[in-house]
C-alpha cells in the first residue's frame, strides 16, 4: 500500500463515510450499504431464474454473480471518485472499476478461488459499466472501452495511487482505509483478511495486472457456448446494480394463477383443454373470437407447475398499438397482489423503455452536467430516478411487448445483458404472428431457438398461420411442438362474402356504407393505410354522427399515427361502443368505426357489417373477425365485403395479389363465407404461389441470418452498440414526439415517481423509420427521442404530409 500523506486541507475519511451514491443528497448510500444490498438482489435473480436452461452447465454460475456484486464497486473508495459525488465536485476522470479490480486480485488468493473463478469474477466487475474492446468490425460505437481508456500510455501510479493536484498530492486509498475496506469485505466473505506486507503490489499494480488479463482473455473470439454463459453473467450483475440502486424489489407474485383453467367462467373449449395439457412448447390456430388469448393463458399456468423458480410470462403483440388494450385486458381479468386493487402487469413501451435503461446504465464516474458549478446533484437525481423506472420493467412478473424490445437482448452488452438474461426461465406468448413480415417472422424463429436454450418456453396463437410458417417455428426448436387447432365448427357461421373490384373510397362504396348508417347498422371499414383512412373517416363522419346525434362515440377513427395516449382513449371508446354482441342485442347497433390494421389485434370488437380494403389473406381474416365476431347476429351471417385496391401499400405486392387470387378462388368453388375451412383453404391456396414460396424462402434466411449475425456472443464483452441502430433500422419502427409536447414530455421523463415515464409514453407517435424526414424528425439528444413536426389532431391523429407544389 502507499505512505498516508494527504492533499492539503483533507482529512482521513471512515469507511462508514465513503459512499457509493450521492443520492438522495440528505444520507447518500454508503458503499457497504450498496455492496451488500446488490449482493442480496443477486439471490432474488437466482430465484427466479435458477439453474434453468445452459446456466445447468456451470454449477459455479451464481457463485461468482454474488462475488462480483460485492466487490463491483469498491474502486469508489478512491477518494476522487468520493470528492466527485460532493456537490460541485470535479470530475475524477477514472474508472472506479477498474480500481475494483484490485480488491478481486486481493480476495482471490485469501479465498482460495480457482482461475477461471477468478478470471470471471473480474471480468463482471470490469464490464458492469463499460465495453472491454471496440466492435469486431471496428465501427464506431457507444463510450470509449476500458481499452481504449486504459493503455500502455496510461500513468497508473498517477490515475490510482498519487494523483497531482493543484493543490498538492491526492492519495486515492490512505492505509487505514484500506485496512478496514479489506477486512470488512473478508468477514463477508468468511475469509482470513489479506493484509498487504512491505514491498507488495500496490493497489494500481494489481488493477493494472488484472485488467489485462482480462483484456487479453477476451480480445479474441471464444467459444459460443462460454460467450453465452458470460453475457448472461453480466446480464445478473447489471440487473443486480440496478435494481439495488433503484431500491426496487422483484416481485414474487404470479397474476396467472396455476388453477385458471378452474376459474373459467363457463365451460372451457376443447383447443383450451388442449393448450392447458400440452408441457413445452406450443402452437394453437383457433378463430377470432373462440377464446385464443385464454388458451394461451391456460398454457402458461400449466407451465408454471412443471418449470423451476419464478418463471416471467411475456405476452407479445405485433403493434404498439395493441400493447394499451393487452395490458389493460389482464390488468382487470387476473389476479392482482395482496392488497392490490389489479393485478400489476409490466409494460414494455419501445422509446421509453430504451431511454431509461440507457440512462440508467450511466454512472456516477461519467461527466455530469454542471459537475464542479455546485449543481451535479441534478443530473444524478435524474440517473437516479430514470434507474427507478427502468428497473419498474424488470420487476413484474408478467408483462406485454412488442418483439423489438424482446430483440433488443441479443445486442447484448451492459446496456441489454439484463434484458437478455430476464428471458432466462421464461414463458413466451407470441400472439398473432402470422403479422409480420417474412424477415421479422424469421427473426423471431431465431430467437425462439435461443429462448429454448435458456431453459423458456415458447406458445405461438393464431387464428391464420399457414403450413410454411409452422414447418418454420418447428425447425427453429429442437424439442417437440405440440401443434393444435381448433375443431371444426367451433365458430358458427358469421360472414357473407363478396370480393368487390370497385375501391372502398370509391363513391359507389362509400353510398353503400352511409346506407348501412342510415339503415342503423354498426359499420367497421378498414383501409391499409392511414392517409385512406383518414380521408373515409371524413366521408361518413357527418352521416355517422347524423343518425345518432345523441352518441359523442357515434363515428371513431383509430390508427397508428396517434399519440399513445390518445389512442388509449379511443380503443377505450370502442370497446365501450362495440363490445361483443350479447344475446338479445338488436340488430343494428349503430355507429362508425374507421381504422387501419391497428384493430386486427387484441380488440374484442363487435360489428354488424364491415367492408375493408384487399390486404394479406391473414389480414382479411383478421378483420373479419371483428364483424359479428361470435356469430351472434340475430339475421345470421352478415355481409363481409372485400373492396380491391389499385395500390397494394403497406403491404407486399404479392401477397395482396395472391390474396386476391384466393379469394376469387374460392368463391368460384362456390364458398361464400370465412369459416375456419374456408380460411385454411385461403391460406392453402395464397402460399401455394410463386409469392408463398418466396415469403418462406425470406423469413427462412432472415432467420439464420439473424442467428449469425446478432445471436451469437463468441465476442461477448465487444462494443455492439452499433448493432441497436442497425435492429431498430431493420424494424423500421421508431416512436416519435411532437414538437408541442416537447416540454411536457421533458417534465415527465425528469419526474420523480416511475408512472410519469408511461405518462411520457402517452406522447409517442409511432412511425417508420422512412417516415422521418417527411415530419422533418431530428433526434433530440436531451429528451432521447425523434422529434417532428406536422399538424396533430386528436380526433383524427398525425396528417399526412402536404405534397409539394409543383412549380412550373
Amino acid at each position: 500500500m502507499a505512505p498516508d500523506p494527504l492533499t492539503p486541507g483533507s482529512r482521513r475519511r471512515r469507511l462508514t463515510e465513503v459512499r457509493a451514491k450521492s443520492t438522495p443528497v440528505d444520507d447518500p448510500e454508503r458503499l457497504t450499504t450498496h455492496s451488500r444490498t446488490v449482493h442480496d438482489v443477486v439471490g432474488q435473480i437466482e430465484a427466479r431464474v435458477t439453474a434453468a436452461g445452459v446456466l445447468a452447465t456451470e454449477p459455479a454460475f451464481w457463485s461468482r454473480v454474488r462475488t462480483a456484486a460485492l466487490l463491483h464497486d469498491t474502486g469508489k473508495v478512491a477518494e476522487g471518485f468520493q470528492q466527485q459525488l460532493q456537490p460541485g465536485g470535479e470530475l475524477w476522470g477514472q474508472r472506479h472499476e477498474v480500481l475494483s479490480l484490485a480488491y478481486v486480485d486481493l480476495l482471490a488468493t485469501a479465498a482460495g478461488w480457482s482461475g477461471e473463478d477468478r478470471l470471471m469474477i473480474a471480468t463482471l466487475v470490469a464490464t458492469h459499466h463499460r465495453a472491454l474492446h471496440s466492435s469486431s468490425s471496428g465501427a464506431a460505437g457507444g463510450k470509449p472501452p476500458l481499452a481504449q481508456t486504459y493503455n500502455a500510455r496510461t500513468r497508473w501510479d498517477e490515475a490510482f495511487t498519487h494523483t497531482r493536484l493543484p493543490g498538492g498530492v491526492q492519495v486515492q486509498v490512505t492505509r487505514g482505509l484500506h485496512q478496514e475496506l479489506v477486512a470488512w469485505l473478508a468477514g463477508f466473505l468468511k475469509v482470513d483478511p489479506p493484509f498487504a506486507t512491505s514491498g507488495e503490489a500496490t493497489l494500481a499494480d494489481r488493477a493494472r495486472m488484472l485488467l489485462e488479463q482480462v483484456l487479453a482473455a477476451w480480445q479474441l473470439p471464444v467459444k459460443e457456448h462460454q460467450g453465452l454463459l458470460a453475457v448472461l453473467a453480466q446480464g445478473a450483475l447489471t440487473l443486480a446494480d440496478h435494481v439495488g440502486s433503484a431500491h426496487e424489489r422483484l416481485q414474487t407474485h404470479m397474476p396467472l394463477s396455476v388453477d385458471y383453467l378452474d376459474r373459467f367462467p363457463h365451460t372451457p373449449y376443447p383447443h383450451q383443454r388442449q393448450a392447458a395439457a400440452v408441457d413445452g412448447h406450443l402452437v394453437l390456430i383457433a378463430p377470432t373470437g373462440s377464446g385464443k388469448t385464454e388458451a394461451g393463458l391456460a398454457w402458461a399456468a400449466r407451465q408454471l407447475t412443471t418449470m423451476p423458480g419464478l418463471p416471467r410470462l411475456v405476452w407479445s403483440l405485433p403493434y404498439r398499438a395493441s400493447l394499451n388494450a393487452a395490458r389493460e385486458r389482464f390488468r382487470h381479468s387476473l389476479v392482482p397482489a395482496p392488497g392490490d386493487q389489479q393485478a400489476d402487469i409490466g409494460l414494455l413501451h419501445g422509446t421509453i423503455a430504451h431511454t431509461l435503461l440507457a440512462q440508467a446504465l450511466e454512472d456516477d464516474c461519467a461527466a455530469a452536467p454542471g459537475a464542479g458549478r455546485g449543481e451535479p446533484t441534478v443530473d444524478q437525481a435524474r440517473r437516479a430516478r430514470a434507474r427507478a423506472g427502468a428497473m419498474r420493467l424488470f420487476a413484474q412478473r408478467l408483462r406485454v411487448a412488442t418483439p423489438h424490445q424482446l430483440l433488443r437482448g441479443a445486442i447484448a452488452g451492459p446496456a441489454y445483458s439484463s434484458v437478455l438474461l430476464e428471458q432466462t426461465n421464461s414463458l413466451f406468448v407470441l400472439d398473432e404472428l402470422h403479422a409480420y413480415e417474412p424477415e421479422t417472422f424469421g427473426r423471431l424463429c431465431a430467437a425462439m431457438g435461443l429462448w429454448e436454450r435458456l431453459g423458456s418456453r415458447i406458445a405461438v396463437l393464431s387464428a391464420t398461420l399457414a403450413p410454411p410458417m409452422i414447418t418454420l417455428i418447428d425447425e427453429s426448436v429442437t424439442q417437440r411442438v405440440a401443434c393444435h387447432r381448433a375443431p371444426q365448427g367451433t365458430s358458427p357461421a358469421r360472414h357473407r362474402l363478396i370480393v368487390d373490384e370497385n375501391p372502398l373510397a370509391g363513391p359507389e362504396s362509400l353510398e353503400r356504407l352511409r346506407t348501412w348508417l342510415r339503415q342503423g347498422h354498426s359499420v367497421l371499414a378498414v383501409a391499409n393505410t392511414v392517409a385512406t383512412a383518414q380521408g373515409l373517416f371524413d366521408e361518413l363522419v357527418d352521416e355517422a354522427r347524423a343518425a345518432d346525434p345523441a352518441d359523442p362515440h357515434a363515428a371513431l377513427l383509430l390508427h397508428s399515427r396517434f399519440k399513445n395516449r390518445d389512442r388509449a382513449a379511443i380503443e377505450k371508446n370502442l370497446l365501450t361502443r362495440h363490445p361483443e354482441r350479447r344475446t338479445g342485442d338488436p340488430a343494428g347497433r349503430g355507429g362508425l368505426a374507421v381504422a387501419t390494421q391497428t384493430v386486427e389485434v387484441s380488440l374484442q370488437l363487435d360489428f354488424d357489417r364491415g367492408a375493408v380494403e384487399l390486404a394479406p389473406v391473414e389480414a382479411v381474416a383478421q378483420r373479419a373477425g371483428r364483424v359479428n365476431r361470435r356469430g351472434r347476429h340475430p339475421g345470421g351471417p352478415v355481409e363481409f365485403r372485400v373492396h380491391h385496391t389499385p395500390r397494394p401499400r403497406p403491404y407486399d405486392a404479392g401477397a395482396v395479389e395472391a390474396a386476391w387470387q384466393a379469394l376469387t378462388a374460392l368463391i368460384e368453388e362456390g364458398a361464400d363465407t370465412l369459416s375456419e375451412q374456408d380460411i385454411d383453404r385461403l391460406l392453402a391456396l395464397a402460399y401455394d404461389t410463386k409469392w408463398g414460396k418466396d415469403w418462406t424462402e425470406a423469413a427462412r434466411r432472415a432467420r439464420d441470418a439473424f442467428a449469425s449475425q446478432f445471436l451469437t456472443f463468441t465476442d461477448p464483452f465487444h462494443d455492439r452498440s452499433e448493432f441497436a441502430q442497425a435492429l431498430s433500422e431493420q424494424f423500421n419502427s421508431v416512436e416519435a414526439l411532437h414538437r408541442d409536447d416537447a416540454e411536457e414530455y421533458a417534465q415527465l421523463t425528469a419526474g420523480g415517481r416511475s408512472e410519469h415515464f408511461l405518462l411520457a409514453a402517452g406522447l409517442l407517435i409511432p412511425l417508420r423509420y422512412s417516415q422521418l424526414p417527411t415530419y422533418h424528425g431530428q433526434y433530440d439528444r436531451r429528451l432521447g427521442v425523434h422529434v417532428i413536426d406536422g399538424e396533430y389532431d386528436q380526433i383524427t391523429g398525425l396528417k399526412p404530409p402536404q405534397e409539394p407544389e409543383t412549380i412550373l
